[in-house]
């Protein structure tokens, strides 16, 4: 019988379906995975390969002043990719909690974008990058507007004056409470930042009071300033600035507790603004280099976001002198490039098997 013709037919005609079922899984596998999709392994090993490239870079130096921020230590460094489905890879120092600083602004920004719309926003702050250092006075003289981009400081203070509360209070715990949902998780404000930020506040004080004399801020100017520096002092971890990006990525849903937090369609608007303002008086190399919407902070967190894909967060408080993390933006760009992520890039098909 193993001899038999019929037998030997019947064995290759059921191993030419087995091979067209298989090389048609593979096709349909390829085309699944995109071009923008990688293993777990892929992901885990960019993140290893990026945190020990970069992690003896003794370029740069922590921010001064804000005195509090000086203590930090230098050689802290994390590396974490949380993608839109809350998977998440990470190397270092992911767990230690720093202050947020700027890289809360365009979470607070998507709040009051889902209270007023990206049309007044664009009306009452605008969205325009200054083209001066994030904490610039000299810009709102220039510009006719006043404040132009919310991701600077001018900016950022008059979106926290247009969250609509009734009193300061209010105010607060709204900012806090959508700052916790972005996360996922609970945050705590770090009261000895705060205090050090308070006290020597005399230029954010003046942009304040200057924006209020314009016209510009929608709330009492200390109210807006403490809220402000409140947002800008609370403690998250890379982990939690990496969920906190993984949520634009994902469309404005929290991929860790499934929570909409900002309509889809206003999240384009958002990360328009992080790629031509979040890296301060850099952004335009940035952009030119890396190619992710991102956003950076003094305390030495960054966070940068593939659209409908991943997002990430790296921490390392040694600053270049525009105020950016030397290490962690290294870290970012690496993972860009490896993966070919920079958003103006082609995007190519997978081969047909």
């Amino acid at each position: 019988m193993a001899n038999c013709p019929e037998n030997t037919r019947l064995h290759k005609f059921i191993s030419f379906v087995f091979i067209i079922a298989l090389s048609s899984t593979l096709c349909a596998q390829a085309y699944a995975r995109g071009p923008y999709s990688y293993t777990g392994v892929e992901l885990q090993n960019a993140v290893d390969e990026a945190y020990e490239k970069f992690k003896g870079l003794k370029d740069g130096k922590n921010a001064d002043y804000i005195p509090i921020l000086a203590t930090v230590p230098s050689e802290l460094f994390g590396v974490v990719i949380v993608t839109k489905a809350g998977d998440v890879y990470s190397a270092g120092d992911t767990d230690y909690i720093f202050a947020i600083e700027s890289t809360s602004k365009p979470f607070n920004l998507a709040l009051v974008m889902e209270e007023y719309g990206p049309e007044e926003v664009q009306e009452k702050i605008g969205v325009e990058a200054t083209g001066l250092p994030f904490n610039s006075k000299l810009a709102m003289e220039l510009i006719k507007a006043r404040s132009v981009n919310p991701l600077v400081n001018a900016g950022a203070i008059a979106q926290v004056s247009m969250v609509k509360a009734k009193n300061e209070e209010e105010r607060w715990d709204k900012v806090f409470q959508n700052m916790k949902d972005f996360a996922g998780t609970e945050l705590k404000v770090m009261d000895e930042v705060y205090e050090s930020e308070i006290t020597t506040s005399w230029s954010n004080r003046a942009i304040a009071n200057l924006l209020y004399n314009y016209g510009r801020l929608y709330s009492e100017p200390e109210d807006a300033l403490r809220v402000y520096t409140k947002m800008c002092s609370v403690g998250v971890s890379t982990t939690d600035l990496g969920f906190m990006g993984a949520t634009l990525a994902n469309g404005g849903v929290n991929p860790k507790t499934g929570k909409r937090l900002m309509k889809e369609e206003y999240v384009h608007h958002l990360l328009a603004v992080m790629l031509t303002a979040g890296f301060y008086d850099e952004s335009g190399e940035w952009a030119y280099t890396a190619g992710l919407p991102s956003k950076t902070g003094v305390g030495g967190g960054i966070v940068s976001v593939v659209p409908g894909v991943l997002a990430i967060a790296a921490f390392s408080p040694r600053l270049n002198e525009a105020g950016n993390s030397v290490r962690a933006q290294e870290a970012i760009d690496y993972i860009s490039d490896k993966f070919d992520l920079n958003i103006f890039k082609p995007r190519k098909l997978p081969a047909v098997m």
